[in-house]
């Protein structure tokens, strides 16, 4: 089927596909939102385990108060305990997780030589609320032994996003796009304001789960939709900017978060962000891609006619218009012929191997993997990391999601003038550069810290967002959904694995930077020995299938037009 003809005849990007692009990505808005938004609502406030009755003095070092609340901000677990002392004249030292009561104490001094009781707090803790109000930490004590719990949150969402991409991915070839769109959007909104009213973390995490499936299935399935509403000529920048509207939810996360600092409130407002988009999504139309290969003219038609009206064109395009010479003159059945005659049993044959067929192939498959796997480890990494740089955490996220922006610019530009590979390679050279110097910067400049996470994920970005386009054109057609998928898992267990990486800053502050400035300098270098696809998709010959069906060394080589590395 020629469908491309449709943008040739009526408008590679005008008004009727500008209006069903913007709508469709307002709504991804929302994905980048449930995505980072865990930063928040697992924050962990200054705490310390509390006794019982009512305290009366308190030494902290040479600082005097009388109220646990007014020492915690400048508490600091590590460096000593607070000596509380309470109306019964009982005398406690106090930290994150213990608590000692000191046996016959002669005076109320910070320092004492005497015996002590020690024992473990077991849900009595008071918190510091002058930053966070309420998070489910405070609400639910996930803290010392539960601290686990908490952690758990963010990759048990990724989790949910890796089986969301792989369930609605398949279900939207079936159903088709718009249902999807529609059912994603409406539970990523009842899901999202449902996680607020979650009445203990285990229905929380439940929760969180599902919204991950939705809103991870809202993403892949958007990708689809707008680059088969837009032609090949803006193609690149359309499926690119995408990528801008999850930035657009990381910084409504962060201004969101510095508003709001209840956790509850703080996800319904979050939740209702990207609502309106429920009252006029029904409307959108099914893809011209999709019609077709359902074999739905009447319906195709009749979309035709609705883009040529609303870009004020007269169509005469005509839905059988769209079909090859050869299936125009000999209708379904020449088609049901053609598939007789192709080999079907290739497509049973092609499994996960068949991208390492050869060396050069498996070469090329490891290196692919690899990027899509520092892509998304990377971007998570310097996203959900952005919190621990100091300075302001809000500001920091802020940044993390503005500096996307121009990065996806920048990307567009320079695919199309100096190609994929050497676009992706500096990228990801950049920010292992980037995360090297961060280790290397002193701790008090934090402004210069900042400013290299910045640059970092600048660069990340940009390989993030080409490599989707690059791995369409790194493979033959007969491989092509095969290697995107595989890659796309990749990119999942990326995600998955980056906020166990974030939470190894509790081992060291830059481990996290440590290992993805090597993984990303290393695969940036293996970059530079992929072929360039010069912007076209290769091809494959039906001899050339025929040959990968059977397994044979050069079945999953390139075409003879194929670029060599």
């Amino acid at each position: 089927m020629s469908v491309e003809r449709i943008f040739d005849e009526l408008g590679h990007f005008k008004r009727f596909q500008a209006c069903l692009y913007f709508a469709a990505v307002f709504q991804a808005v929302a994905c980048g939102i449930h995505y980072l938004a865990s930063v928040f609502l697992v924050e962990t406030p200054n705490f310390v385990c509390s006794v019982p009755g009512n305290i009366t003095d308190i030494l902290y070092g040479n600082l005097t108060v009388s109220s646990l609340e007014d020492i915690l901000p400048v508490f600091k677990s590590g460096t000593g305990p607070l000596v509380v002392r309470t109306s019964e004249g009982e005398q406690w030292e106090l930290s994150r997780c213990r608590c000692a009561l000191r046996i016959d104490p002669k005076g109320f001094t910070y320092d004492f030589d005497g015996n002590k009781t020690v024992k473990a707090c077991v849900g009595n803790f008071v918190y510091d609320r002058s930053e966070v109000q309420q998070s489910i930490v405070t609400d639910w004590d996930l803290v010392c032994e539960k601290e686990w719990l908490a952690k758990l949150c963010q990759p048990t969402f990724m989790l949910g996003v890796l089986i969301g991409a792989l369930l609605f991915g398949d279900i939207a070839d079936r159903v088709g796009r718009v249902r999807i769109l529609m059912i994603t959007s409406l539970c990523q909104f009842g899901l999202g304001v449902a996680v607020a009213f979650s009445g203990n973390y285990y229905f929380f995490v439940v929760l969180r789960f599902l919204l991950a499936m939705v809103s991870s299935g809202y993403l892949v399935v958007v990708f689809v939709y707008v680059t088969e509403f837009t032609g090949i000529k803006v193609r690149t920048w359309t499926s690119m900017h995408v990528h801008a509207a999850f930035a657009v939810g990381i910084m409504v996360v962060a201004l969101t978060g510095y508003l709001v600092r209840v956790w509850w409130i703080y996800q319904i407002i979050l939740s209702i962000c990207t609502s309106p988009f429920l009252f006029f999504c029904w409307k959108f139309p099914e893809t011209p891609f999709y019609l077709m290969a359902k074999g739905r003219y009447k319906d195709t038609q009749t979309l035709l006619d609705a883009i040529a009206r609303f870009n004020g064109l007269e169509c005469r395009l005509k839905a059988e218009d769209l079909l090859e010479p050869e299936e125009r003159e000999n209708g379904r059945a020449l088609l049901e012929k053609e598939a007789e005659e192709r080999p079907s049993q290739i497509e049973k044959k092609l499994s996960i191997l068949d991208l390492f067929g050869s060396w050069r192939m498996a070469g090329r498959t490891c290196t692919v993997w690899a990027i899509w796997f520092i892509g998304s480890l990377g971007y998570y990494v310097f996203s959900l990391g952005s919190v621990n740089l100091g300075g302001n955490q809000y500001i920091n996220l802020f940044l993390a999601g503005a500096v996307e922006l121009p990065s996806y610019l920048v990307g567009c530009f320079a695919m199309d003038r100096i190609g994929r590979k050497k676009t992706c390679a500096p990228a990801l050279l950049l920010a292992g550069v980037a995360c090297m110097l961060i280790i290397v910067v002193p701790a008090d400049i934090e402004a210069l810290a900042i400013a290299l996470c910045m640059t970092g994920k600048f660069a990340i970005a940009i390989a993030f967002g080409l490599i989707y386009l690059y791995t369409c054109e790194l493979y033959p057609t007969i491989i092509r959904s095969l290697a995107v998928g595989s890659g796309s898992m990749m990119c999942r267990v990326g995600s998955v694995v980056a906020p166990f990486c974030v939470y190894l800053a509790d081992v060291w502050v830059y481990l996290p930077q440590l290992i993805v400035g090597i993984l990303a300098f290393i695969i940036g270098v293996l970059t530079l020995l992929l072929p360039e696809t010069l912007g076209k998709p290769l091809t494959t010959t039906l001899e050339e299938a025929e040959a990968l069906g059977r397994k044979k060394q050069d079945g999953l080589e390139m075409n003879q037009h194929d670029v060599k590395a």
